[in-house]
């Protein structure tokens, strides 16, 4: 008996094990296969995924040939799967096991690096399409012309396929039939079992929703038969996620920072608590998309007066899914924050409550909406919601996907992007030149960085187009084996590169260098290098007909390069050995700062004793010329403050928008430079320091910077804090209002320094005597009132009393309110009204500290750009009616 029992036993424990096995199963992805195409041996990548070759999965077709490319991108993020590839030259079908006899989804991610192969595969004729269970991913595609519109120089294809049914998917990929020279290549193939991420059917966006399909009518939407193409993948308010670091890790999903899409102003903050799952399965994203997430600020009346907005590029004619992943971790109750969500102007959710939707704080949901997208943008708004009266009118939002559904043809693909004309001239020329030993390159590893391009960027492992980009990073000679970091319009899985130093033996593009700096590999990889040749071409010799201004460096100089982009070219002063560390410096901070409100850094020269530095032609020069020595234009009230915010803008970026506080050190009048939208935008990094040099809030350094600016706590003890900075603009803002200079030696002894008559005639209540002639009744009291308080605050003795940048360009945008709204305040209580409010008893939002629009992958270590390609200068703000 007791043997039957023991015996019973263990078929129990044996029969339950098997149940949790296949039911574990059931709910975790499998480890996936990788398939490295080309590849005759197992190779192992940077993640530590194995890669097996791809010759046993080939079904059908025998033109194939596996090569090798014969030359390794630095911003490849692995040799493997790029650097071997296969290439078809007839139609080819792969066939991959799928377990569960294909019952589940499957993530399929191609990855395709358009490089130089050899037997004369020119891979500007390789054009094809790739079909995988029965849905049509890609048509007459060309890898090529994807990389290079997009600046990348390899793409990753990612899509969640619907349920095939067979313990198999056949992968076909067919050559163009178009052209008799076409032929088809890949480098890399994964292949994973995938939960069920699609698990609830979607929310229509608006009434009167137009679809591809049918079935595409009821309030919501099944699309458990759909395939999907994941276009966006972002951890709002927060950093970049690598896939090692991504939930159910066999899903190996990239998740990206998502400031370059937002639009106007936004605070990001973390989570000080800890943060669960609570039902919601692991897999929909990883903890740290929800510890992290994006607000818009504790001024309940700006809030109500504007959006907080993304703007993404997609292609036209498709439906989209548009998850958001919400956890408000600062709510106690329901109705204390309660916001409206719209989708290209379609309402999605109203009054989205995320303490309703999950039933406490700190606890991770997402929702689903559907839209059907006939042009090429897709615009997500959240908006407070009026009608509700919440505690805080606010809204959040901790992450955001974007998937393009299979329409009713079974068809995924879209066109290839365009590329510009200026890019297209660009590589036409490169390809027309004389080849060094490091320009054997096709057309494609040229580049050009430059903010005169228009267009926008590429997610990188997501192959949506957000913008048609002509920046293009030139390659640097370096040793393959070298793994440097490449600016990409959105941030690839870059390396950070070695720090060299760059000598009279080093050469740039094949070219001699001979002045010594020590500029980094990847910052010289990040520009553009311009032989002087190029240079003088581009300035007539350096003719003093072009010269447009004069500074500490050198002269600048109007110049022409590519044809006809006007750009501006500073040139050192050659007979003197001072400005290498600014040069270098400059280099180093603007080749991996991209901002609407920073100046862009086009590229340098460094040949013989000339250092020479390059950057997009601003149009209408410096903000000073407009506010006297001379007033080549006057500027109205309006414009002025536009001008202040924009300028404000690109501060509190470098002060908050990176990993390390960069601490500008020379911020005046003359380095605000307006562009010919009058868009302002920071310029001259010579003397900045970042924080990475920090120690205990602030970095001990010689004092510099220009007299009249200088933050008088720095002078005194020598120890620079972003403070500093916010000294100097008050400086500026005070020029602004009374259009003078900082320093002006022939007036009174009292009267020279502008900071301290301007805070002398504060006190005494006079300074409205000080204004600019030019602007005498034509500003409205109110703003007056908020903009000479806010300059005030800015030039305190102690920098612990001073507001932040964030604070600073708060004040601003509401001054401006004031100006174009004269009642807007009486119908608004001010931010400091508000406060007394809530300090007389009514709750106060906790709120972080303003951090920035731009996070952790915009630091010093990585590549950046803010892409802004919002039709409004400055502001978001707008009328909420009528929407």
């Amino acid at each position: 008996m007791g043997k039957q029992w023991m015996i019973s036993t263990l078929v129990y424990i044996t029969c339950l094990f098997i149940f949790f096995q296949t039911y574990h199963a059931a709910r975790t992805p499998s480890p996936g296969l990788f398939v490295g195409c080309g590849s005759s041996s197992l190779d192992k990548d940077e993640d530590g995924r194995n890669w097996e070759p791809d010759l046993k999965y080939i079904v059908s077709g025998d033109k194939t040939n596996a090569v090798k490319s014969e030359y390794q991108d630095p911003s490849l993020p692995s040799p493997v799967p790029y650097m071997n590839a296969r290439i078809f030259t007839s139609e080819t079908s792969y066939k991959f096991p799928i377990p569960e006899n294909g019952n589940n989804r499957t993530l399929l991610r191609l990855h395709f690096y358009p490089s130089s192969y050899p037997n004369n595969f020119n891979v500007s004729n390789s054009y094809f399409s790739v079909i995988a269970g029965g849905i049509t991913l890609l048509n007459n595609f060309s890898a090529l012309i994807t990389t290079e519109a997009l600046s990348q120089s390899y793409i990753v294809k990612e899509y969640f396929l619907a349920p095939v049914g067979t313990p198999t998917l056949t992968v076909t990929i067919k050559p163009s039939e178009k052209n008799n020279s076409s032929f088809a290549f890949i480098n890399g193939i994964e292949v994973i079992t995938s939960p069920e991420v699609f698990d609830e059917p979607p929310k229509l966006a608006g009434s009167n929703v137009k679809s591809t399909d049918e079935e595409f009518g009821s309030s919501t939407v099944d699309v458990s038969t759909k395939s999907m193409q994941a276009m966006f993948r972002l951890n709002v308010g927060g950093s970049f996620i690598p896939p090692l670091n991504d939930s159910g890790s066999n899903l190996m999903r990239t998740w990206y920072d998502d400031s370059p899409y937002v639009v106007g102003f936004g605070i990001t903050s973390e989570a000080n608590t800890t943060i669960g799952y609570e039902g919601l399965s692991s897999y929909t994203a990883p903890i740290d998309v929800y510890k992290t997430s994006r607000s818009m600020g504790p001024d309940a009346n700006v809030n109500k007066q504007y959006n907080l907005t993304w703007i993404f590029q997609v292609e036209s004619n498709f439906s989209y899914i548009v998850r958001l992943h919400w956890c408000d971790y600062n709510v106690e109750k329901i109705n204390q924050r309660v916001f409206d969500v719209y989708i290209n102007n379609q309402t999605a959710e109203e009054g989205a409550d995320v303490y309703a939707f999950t039933g406490a704080a700190g606890v991770p949901t997402k929702k689903d909406y559907m839209i059907y997208v006939a042009g090429e943008e897709l615009r997500i708004q959240l908006h407070p919601s009026i009608e509700n009266k919440p505690q805080w009118y606010d809204s959040i939002l901790n992450g955001l996907e974007i998937f393009k559904i299979s329409d009713s043809k079974a068809n995924l693909a879209g066109p290839n992007p365009t590329i510009s004309d200026m890019m297209r001239n660009y590589l036409k020329n490169q390809d027309e030149k004389p080849k060094t030993s490091f320009a054997s390159k096709p057309s494609n590893m040229t580049a050009i960085i430059g903010g005169a391009a228009g267009g926008a960027a590429a997610f990188i492992g997501i192959a949506a187009v957000l913008m048609v980009a002509v920046n293009r990073k030139r390659k640097c000679p370096t040793d393959s084996s070298t793994s440097v970091s490449s600016w990409l319009p959105i941030y690839g899985n870059s390396r950070n590169g070695a720090f060299s130093s760059r000598k009279s033996t080093t050469s740039y593009g094949g070219k001699s260098c001979s002045t010594t700096t020590n500029i980094s590999s990847d910052a010289a990889c990040n520009c553009r290098y311009f032989s002087l040749a190029e240079i003088k071409h581009a300035t007539k010799n350096f003719d003093e007909s072009n010269v447009i201004g004069v500074g500490g460096f050198g002269k600048v100089y109007i110049g022409v390069i590519d044809e006809n982009v006007k750009v501006a070219i500073k040139r050192s002063n050659p007979s003197s050995q001072q400005g290498v560390h600014e040069f270098q410096t400059e280099i180093e901070m603007l080749s991996k700062l991209r901002h609407r409100h920073l100046v862009s850094l086009i590229g340098f020269c460094e040949e013989g004793n000339e250092m020479v530095l390059v950057y997009d032609y601003m149009g209408h020069g410096t903000f000073r010329e407009h506010l006297y020595k001379g007033n080549k234009t006057t500027l109205s009230w309006k414009q002025r403050l536009e001008i202040c915010i924009g300028a404000a803008r690109g501060l509190h970026y470098l002060h908050t928008g990176a990993k390390h506080t960069i601490i500008h050190r020379d911020v005046k009048t003359t380095n605000i430079l307006l562009d010919n939208k009058w868009v302002a935008k920071v310029s001259d990094f010579g003397l900045s320091k970042t924080g990475s040099e920090m120690k205990q809030g602030h970095v001990s350094t010689v004092v510099k910077g220009s007299f009249g600016y200088l933050d008088p706590e720095y002078f005194r003890r020598q120890q620079l804090t972003e403070k500093s900075d916010v000294y100097s603009f008050g400086v500026v803002l005070f020029e602004t209002l009374c259009g003078r200079p900082a320093l002006n030696a022939n007036l009174p002894k009292e009267q020279v320094s502008l900071a301290d008559w301007a805070l002398l005639c504060q006190r005494k209540g006079c300074l409205e005597d000080q204004i600019d002639p030019i602007l005498k009744g034509k500003i409205t009291p109110d703003s007056y009132k908020k903009f000479a308080e806010t300059a005030a605050k800015c030039l305190a003795a102690y920098g612990s009393d001073r507001p932040s940048m964030g604070d600073v360009l708060w004040n601003l945008e509401f001054a401006l309110q004031l100006q174009e709204n004269p009642n807007y305040q009486k119908q608004n209580p001010t931010k400091e009204e508000t406060n007394l409010s809530q300090e007389n008893g009514d709750e106060e939002i906790d709120h972080k500290a303003l951090l920035a629009m731009h996070r952790n992958t915009l630091d010093l270590d990585d590549d950046t750009d803010d892409s802004d390609n919002s039709n409004e200068l400055f502001s978001q703000i707008v009328n909420p009616k009528g929407r």
